[in-house]
């Protein structure tokens, strides 16, 4: 009973692990008026990488309203946009995954079942650069709609040479 628990347990603690991180909502616009509900909207979320502290990701997406969108329920378009940016020193919190798939970031859902947009990190060790895919996939079909944002891995303040010195 006991080796059964703890192998549940353990099952349980590595799928919280592998859960994506939870992006911060920095603003929206709306772009069409909904009688009912909320209005449609494109909406920008930010969100600190998991394994790469000071890269931040900023996605733009697409969200319906009226009252399907207001519930929950409508499927939302395959719309988006990623601009991540090195906003501090970087400093990897654990090893990541370097092959041609890439490493999971990034996932929110655009539907009740099975649609999700997600974000991949790649690493191009040739030119020392991050680079994060966003795209959006369903159980049948995806979109082959995408967006990109690379982050060059560079020395961070006044360390560079060159760099701009700022006085207070």
């Amino acid at each position: 009973m006991t080796t059964r628990f703890t192998a549940v347990a353990l099952l349980a603690v590595g799928l919280l692990a592998a859960v994506p991180v939870s992006a911060e909502v920095i603003g929206k616009a709306d772009t069409a008026f909904k009688l009912i509900g909320r209005n449609h909207q494109v909406v920008v979320e930010a969100f600190d990488d998991p394994k790469v502290k000071g890269v931040t990701c900023f996605v733009s997406m697409a969200r319906k309203g009226g009252l399907s969108g207001t519930l929950g329920l409508a499927e939302e378009t395959s719309d988006a946009s990623i601009a991540c940016r090195q906003i501090g020193p970087i400093v990897f919190t654990a090893p990541i995954d370097a092959d041609e798939e890439g490493e999971e970031v990034f996932q929110k859902r655009q539907s009740i079942l099975f649609k999700r947009l997600n974000v991949v990190r790649f690493l191009d060790r040739k030119r020392n650069t991050l680079v994060y895919m966003s795209y959006s996939d369903k159980l049948i079909d995806g979109s082959p709609q995408n967006s990109v944002s690379a982050v060059a891995m560079m020395p961070w303040g006044n360390k560079a040479p060159g760099a701009v010195k700022t006085t207070k």
